[in-house]
């Protein structure tokens, strides 16, 4: 995974975004999706909100996807697979950035026909302990058509990334707004952070 690690870390150094089109590895993401797929058929997943603790609030009219935390508590063989390879990921950018990163907080993410997320930033205005974004992308033949896109926006202009199966993007939580354009099928993900001790 070495060779994964450098060339994502060179694509953030390069262009503030890093870009992995395989970092998870195809059999992890069918499994991945799949658990994901019985959380909702199940009726397991919770409305996203914004903010945090006792500052969170629901919008439809700004964030409408639902979402269920992954833990290494639940002791499920595939999310755990997917903890080990973030683990890996931090300890390669820690000894070769020196960033610090002492922990992470992961969720599913699913979007269903309709959805959308508008322009925000990804670290609250109360804690700052986020530091990096990253979203690993569960979606099998994904076409332009279905829409769905991350749409960054750097200062002079704007990036779309389509939410391809396996694709991981990786950016600095404080610095980047982004947004989840309207999805035209379900559209999923593994949404997280990468944190340092809050400030």
């Amino acid at each position: 995974m070495q060779n994964t690690f450098n060339a994502l870390i060179n694509s953030f150094i390069d262009t503030k975004v890093g870009i992995s089109e395989n970092f998870l590895p195809t059999s992890l993401a069918t499994q991945l999706k799949d658990i994901l797929l019985t959380l909702y058929a199940k009726d397991q997943l919770q409305s996203a909100g914004t903010g945090n603790n006792k500052m969170v609030t629901h919008n439809k009219s700004v964030r409408s996807d639902m979402i269920y935390w992954l833990d290494r508590n639940h002791k499920n063989q595939y999310e755990n697979e997917f903890f080990d390879l973030i683990d890996n990921f931090i300890s390669y950018l820690n000894s070769t950035c020196y960033t610090g990163i002492t922990g992470y907080e992961f969720h599913y993410a699913l979007y269903e026909k309709g959805s959308f997320y508008k322009k925000h930033l990804d670290q609250f205005r109360n804690n700052n302990s986020r530091k990096y974004s990253m979203i690993m992308y569960l979606n099998e033949d994904w076409q332009k058509a279905d829409g769905g896109e991350l749409c960054i926006y750097h200062t002079e202009r704007r990036q779309n990334i389509a939410p391809e199966n396996g694709k991981m993007v990786f950016f600095k939580s404080s610095e980047l707004e982004h947004e989840v354009l309207l999805t035209n099928k379900a559209r999923m993900s593994i949404t997280g952070w990468l944190t340092v001790n809050s400030s």
